[in-house]
């Protein structure tokens, strides 16, 4: 029994992380790659000098400041500003949906 149950765990299918950012080009930082980002939701002092209709509006600017607080591996402002555009986006359209309340996220997405 503990044979099928090894299987079992070995076959269930790996849960995707929603808050990984895959990056089309990576982040060079010496002789490191990086390939991916995890966002993790912000708290509201985290998001201090920023405008949250910046944020919302997917600020370029606003990101930027933003990102480098909220991301693991944590990048600076100065990477963040180096970034393929397509990744900025795709980052900022990430941090929009932290800033929705779960209700409203629930009523634009309905069945997920």
């Amino acid at each position: 029994m503990t044979t099928a149950t090894t299987e079992t765990l070995d076959q269930a299918p790996a849960v995707e992380d929603p808050n990984l950012i895959i990056l089309d080009e990576f982040i060079l930082r010496g002789q490191q790659q990086i390939t991916e980002l995890r966002l993790r939701k912000p708290k509201a002092g985290e998001l201090r000098g920023v405008s949250l209709s910046d944020l919302l509006s997917l600020d370029v600017a606003a990101i930027i400041k933003v990102v480098p607080r909220i991301s693991l591996p944590s990048i600076t402002e100065a990477e963040a500003r180096s970034m393929d555009p397509a990744d900025l986006v795709q980052i900022g359209a990430k941090i929009s949906s932290f800033l929705l309340k779960k209700s409203l996220k629930e009523e634009l997405s309905p069945g997920m």
